[in-house]
């Protein structure tokens, strides 16, 4: 018996869509771990095609087909085909994939070398479009900031607290994930650790009160590290200090190159 394919009726209203697909999906990934040669995590993906405007609707089953058949491994490549892939089964012209993920580091405190893992969240965010995939790597990396005017003015000591950096980057060449994660820990005030002793909390917080930084410091120290790194051709940094004596967040945001103005 032939059942009815009713997402492929012809829709009359003359109005394409410019994504369509499964959101908010939990999914087993393997990634590429520079210490550990691979990092098994669990990924939200996003799968999502245009849609033309002569068909009512799109067969969401086919997201989950594509996905389960390329296995659990991920990368740049394995990417890429699957955009194509979603583009073929799915008769689209553009598709779109989104890995958010948390991704674990080991880290040793500064002083009496404890040992803890870290998590920071990474995403892998491509496009296929005109059969050319952009492929974008975000990484979202907390830190600490102290504030330079509190220092100035204080006679005892200065407010610092947690921020919130998210670096996006092109590259030319394949970059870690590690390596994004140290650019961006390198630029604050200091870095953040699971487990810390007595000597490590006193070399922590002497590190931030010797190292203050503006929100506006941490957002240009990271855009100019990517700058300088040979195989970053474009950043966007956005930086989200969560106060600690105000009700409000301060933030600061900057894209190289610029967005080319509509």
């Amino acid at each position: 018996m032939e059942l009815k394919d009713t997402q492929s009726e012809r829709d009359l209203r003359n109005l394409p869509i410019d994504r369509v697909g499964v959101k908010n999906l939990r999914y087993p990934i393997r990634v590429r771990d520079r210490s550990r040669d691979v990092q098994e995590t669990v990924a939200r993906v996003r799968l999502t095609v245009d849609l033309p405007h002569h068909f009512k609707g799109t067969h969401m089953s086919r997201f989950l087909e594509v996905l389960h058949s390329h296995g659990p491994v991920l990368h740049v490549d394995n990417i890429g085909d699957i955009l194509r892939q979603l583009s073929a089964r799915l008769e689209s012209d553009c598709a779109h994939a989104e890995f958010r993920f948390p991704y674990f580091i080991e880290k040793k405190a500064p002083v009496t070398g404890a040992r803890g893992f870290l998590d920071y969240e990474v995403v892998f965010s491509a496009t296929l479009e005109r059969g050319r995939v952009d492929f974008v790597l975000g990484v979202g990396v907390p830190v600490t900031t102290l504030c330079p005017c509190s220092k100035a003015i204080s006679a005892r000591g200065a407010h610092n607290q947690r921020g919130m950096v998210d670096l996006s980057v092109r590259f030319s060449r394949t970059v870690w994930i590690e390596d994004l994660i140290a650019l961006v820990e390198g630029a604050a005030s200091s870095e953040l650790y699971s487990v810390l002793k007595r000597p490590d909390e006193k070399a922590v917080t002497e590190r931030a009160y010797d190292n203050p930084v503006f929100v506006e410091d941490l957002v240009r120290n990271v855009s100019m590290r990517c700058r300088a790194h040979p195989d970053i051709r474009w950043h966007r940094v956005e930086v989200e200090n969560f106060e600690s004596i105000h009700n409000h967040n301060a933030y600061a945001e900057i894209e190289w190159p610029p967005a080319t103005p509509l």
